[in-house]
């Protein structure tokens, strides 16, 4: 296979967005939930509603002419082919920076950072903050090879990531992740891969010891009644994907209503909203990242990725690697700097937001941005 890096475009044919179209104003509802609330789900108004916007209202070709704006590129690397945004800053002393999403994200998360952390100039920033960015999308999503083998979990990804740098002539970068990019980056600094500097998490979760919770402060407390109604009410989604992703695959793969209520339920339970994911989202980008699922078929293979991190975990090892932390406390989960001390042995940037949940860069780019700024700033 070719390592070259080529530029790549979104052409979608018409027929798939008719196809689309034809498929959501054919949908067989179910009835309303027995509950008002979200407690069941979503609820019925509310995806009849997004889903009428879907049909009639919105313009994919509208995101297609953005991304192809970007600068898109594919390359193969350990045998698959890897989709990627690679946007250079005008500044020559620029710090390479590999940004990796999660589920149910993409990189449409960080395209908002886009301006702000190549050209700081023109955001009201310092040339010095400036970043290449290499945005790449996880094995099985997006326009991502889907893998036909077993083993694409975090460790390999972690080291396409690495070869995928030296390939675009970077022998100096760092790394940042939340979600599963935060476990893929963790990956990078554990492993010290060659050339990367250092590593910034917007998700660091690590469980307090037995001596911990001897001593726990209210703050700790809150944080473990979160991860216990996140266990208890919020994971039904990740332990049905990491044990039968191909079951629910034959239902997210071809009904678009089902895969959009199953990406906007987490948009609205994620992220820091006052009751409405559509205070802080627009509509446009939540069903901009919902059909880039939808139209690269991505519901199945994305869902894997879950059963691979259960069938090979990524390890354990203590991260020595220069580490920025930010918590925010929209986020499904929050530690306690004292527990997150004894996986991440080299902290230089620990940060604790008062707004911004699990999708903050696409939540707050402003915030994000300036904590990725002073995370990396000393490592330049």
């Amino acid at each position: 296979m070719t390592e070259a890096v080529v530029p790549f475009q979104i052409d979608v044919p018409q027929s798939e967005l008719d196809d689309l179209h034809e498929r959501l104003i054919r949908t067989r509802w179910p009835e309303a939930a027995t509950v008002r609330d979200w407690g069941q789900g979503v609820p019925l108004n509310r995806m009849r509603s997004l889903c009428d916007y879907w049909a009639n209202g919105y313009d994919w070709r509208r995101c297609e002419s953005m991304l192809n704006g970007l600068g898109q590129y594919r390359t193969n690397v350990d045998g698959l082919g890897i989709h990627f945004l690679h946007v250079r800053s005008p500044e020559p002393d620029a710090l390479p920076m590999i940004m990796t999403h999660g589920w149910p994200g993409s990189v449409l998360e960080f395209v908002k950072l886009i301006g702000p952390l190549t050209n700081p100039v023109a955001h009201g920033g310092d040339a010095k903050d400036a970043f290449h960015l290499v945005l790449p999308s996880l094995p099985g999503y997006g326009f991502s090879d889907k893998p036909a083998e077993q083993g694409w979990g975090p460790d390999r990804t972690a080291a396409a990531w690495a070869t995928l740098m030296q390939r675009l002539g970077y022998d100096r970068w760092v790394a940042q992740g939340g979600d599963w990019g935060s476990v893929v980056t963790r990956v990078l600094g554990a492993k010290q891969a060659p050339g990367c500097l250092g590593i910034h998490l917007n998700l660091a979760f690590v469980p307090p010891t037995a001596e911990d919770m001897a001593t726990l402060t209210q703050q700790e407390q809150a944080m473990l009644g979160k991860a216990k109604f996140y266990q208890d009410e919020g994971s039904g989604y990740a332990k049905e994907q990491s044990t039968r992703p191909q079951t629910l695959g034959y239902a997210l793969n071809d009904s678009p209503v089902g895969l959009a209520a199953w990406v906007y339920e987490k948009l609205q339970e994620w992220t820091d909203n006052d009751g409405d994911v559509a205070s802080i989202l627009t509509v446009d980008e939540m069903l901009d990242n919902i059909t880039l699922y939808w139209l690269t078929g991505t519901a199945t293979s994305s869902a894997r990725f879950y059963w691979e991190n259960r069938v090979t975990p990524a390890g354990s090892e203590v991260v020595n690697m220069p580490t920025g932390i930010t918590q925010f406390p929209g986020d499904i989960l929050n530690a306690s700097r004292r527990w997150v001390e004894r996986s991440y042995a080299n902290i230089i940037w620990w940060s604790e937001q008062t707004t911004g949940g699990h999708f903050a860069a696409w939540e707050r780019p402003d915030i994000f941005a300036q904590e990725v700024r002073n995370s990396f700033r000393q490592l330049r």
